[in-house]
């Protein structure tokens, strides 16, 4: 038995060193890499074929599918090791029972080729096609624009997995078959395309089909689907449905509404007051006044939409409102004293007249709450013909000019003024471009509809009342309430950084006015607070004035 076992033991070794020396160091027959054939080659030969038929492999575009769309990339740091591979194809068949199994069979083989991946140039690579291919996800929506309901579809979103399209590019060798398939990832937009058909069928196209009628104080007001689609919108709740909302605030101070509506309602009359012998005191009561608000307005108008025809009708509610000021509260709101008094003098001018006139008029009589901002461009408004204003001379581009409302910046500089000394706290002013001889220098200030105001904050803890009288010559504004310092002076310094002007031609046309040249130069103002005679603050005011060119006129 032991002969039988040895004699075995010789013949399987025998064979299996038969077989090593058949093969060599060759790649054993019917290898196969990806399709390549390198069975029977030299370990150097089957390098050089893997090289030739997979070394490209990655550098020429590659096709790949991303979700349901064919294309190419370019992608850079994957290659075949082909040493590696070679070596694995050689190495996998040196065991005894492969390779006498291979003395009396010619069995094909495949073998996996090694790649080599460098992450970050591979990620490089694919970074601007992850940026071409990516897109946002696109939330369903509806609008409203010139009267119609306009409808945006969702788009999902989309976004190439970088560091999975790298692994799948690593794990198939292109030129194989199909595309390589990189994986994607996808956003579904929050309101999609079916929310975004219902809330056009149920709201926006009913909205936008007609005008609406409100009845106010026995006054009937309409509002065209044009004006109604200004101030409305369809947002996404928290179920995500889209919802109407209607800005009543934007609607009730559209003029479209506001000026039929005010018929219908009377704003609240502050009381007067006036100085007597230093003290104030009411001249005349306030009046109460009734108002549609925004609320009132949004609740009447939001249930018309979705209706029809005469269903289109309905009433919105008024509300009583109190002045701010009346008798009983003066004494309570503080105001008990001139805070500040300032008069600008001009030269007398029909628009001046007008205009100043016209500005003081709506000016007169304001209360300001302690905190509160008050805007010389919202209390007077627009300088326009509908608001009691004419043409006039003011200053654009650094000349004369004739526009609606000139001459309303001596209003603007003696409300500066009245600011100034009164020590509150001024939130928006800009002075002239040049500076204007009536004026005092680095204390005046323009105005400029859309674009530049003249504000304060109230932070003297008390109510301002505001008295404002012009005549044909001069404007005077003064401020009531109590006193946040003893008083308040002004220091100025001398002209610095002196320019002098040019001359040039004025616009053609009538619009053309004649300027006479001036410097320009740079100047600082201090406001210096006082109690008990003594300095408790100081702050500066910076004033540079471009100079003023003379302009002449054909």
């Amino acid at each position: 038995m032991a002969l039988v076992a040895g004699a075995a033991g010789v013949g399987f070794g025998g064979l299996y060193l038969v077989g090593l020396l058949a093969s060599g160091d060759d790649v054993p027959a019917g290898t196969r890499v990806s399709g390549v054939d390198i069975g029977g080659l030299s370990r150097s030969q089957a390098r050089e074929k893997l090289d030739s038929s997979l070394g490209g492999a990655w550098s020429e575009p590659v096709k790949v599918r991303l979700g349901d769309s064919d294309g190419t990339v370019q992608v850079s740091g994957i290659s075949v090791d082909s040493k590696e591979t070679v070596a694995r194809a050689a190495g996998a068949g040196s065991d005894p029972f492969t390779v006498i199994g291979r003395l009396f069979t010619s069995g094909d083989r495949d073998v996996e080729p090694v790649i080599r991946v460098d992450e970050a140039k591979a990620r490089a690579s694919l970074a601007e096609e992850a940026k071409t291919y990516g897109r946002k996800a696109r939330q369903g929506a509806v609008a409203f624009h010139a009267g119609e309901a306009m409808s945006t579809q969702p788009v999902t979103g989309r976004s190439l997995d970088v560091d999975g399209a790298v692994d799948a590019l690593a794990s198939a060798v292109p030129g194989q078959g199909e595309p390589v398939r990189l994986p994607v990832r996808t956003t579904d937009p929050r309101v999609g395309a079916a929310e975004v058909n219902r809330a056009m069928k149920e709201f926006a196209t009913p909205a936008m089909s007609a005008p609406v009628t409100l009845t106010v104080g026995g006054r009937e007001v309409e509002i065209g689907p044009a004006t109604l689609g200004k101030h409305l919108a369809m947002k996404p709740d928290g179920a995500n449905r889209l919802a109407p909302v209607l800005d009543g605030k934007g609607l009730l101070a559209d003029p479209a509404l506001a000026s039929p509506l005010a018929p219908a309602t009377d704003e609240a009359v502050n009381a007067r007051l006036r100085l007597d012998g230093g003290q104030v005191v009411v001249a005349s009561d306030g009046k109460a006044g009734r108002e549609v608000t925004a609320k009132a307005l949004q609740k009447a108008v939001l249930p018309l939409l979705t209706e029809t025809g005469a269903a289109r009708t309905g009433a919105v509610d008024t509300e009583n409102v109190q002045p701010k000021l009346t008798r009983d509260n003066v004494g309570r709101l503080g105001i008990k004293e001139k805070m500040s008094t300032f008069t600008v003098n001009f030269e007398p001018a029909p628009y001046r007249v007008t205009n100043i006139g016209r500005a003081a008029e709506l000016m007169n009589g304001s209360v300001v709450l302690p905190g509160e901002t008050w805007s010389f461009n919202r209390t007077v408004g627009e300088r326009t013909e509908d608001n009691g204003f004419v043409e006039g001379i003011i200053i654009n581009n650094d000349q004369f000019e004739k526009a609606a409302g000139g001459g309303v910046s001596a209003v603007a500089t003696t409300t500066f003024n009245a600011i100034f000394f009164a020590g509150v706290k001024p939130v928006e002013y800009g002075a002239h471009s040049f500076y204007i001889e009536r004026y005092p220098e680095g204390r005046e200030a323009t105005v400029a509809w859309g674009s530049l105001d003249l504000k304060f904050r109230n932070d003297s803890g008390n109510a301002i009342y505001i008295d404002a009288r012009a005549t044909d010559s001069s404007v005077t504004i003064t401020f009531l309430g109590t006193k946040k310092y003893d008083s308040v002076e002004a220091v100025k310094g001398p002209r610095t950084n002196v320019k002098q002007p040019a001359t040039r031609e004025g616009a053609s046309g009538e619009k053309c006015v004649p300027q006479t040249p001036l410097e320009g130069f740079d100047v600082a103002v201090d406001r210096v607070f006082k109690d008990g005679g003594k300095e408790v603050g100081r702050e500066t005011f910076k004033t540079q004035y471009v100079p003023r060119d003379e302009v002449t006129c054909d």
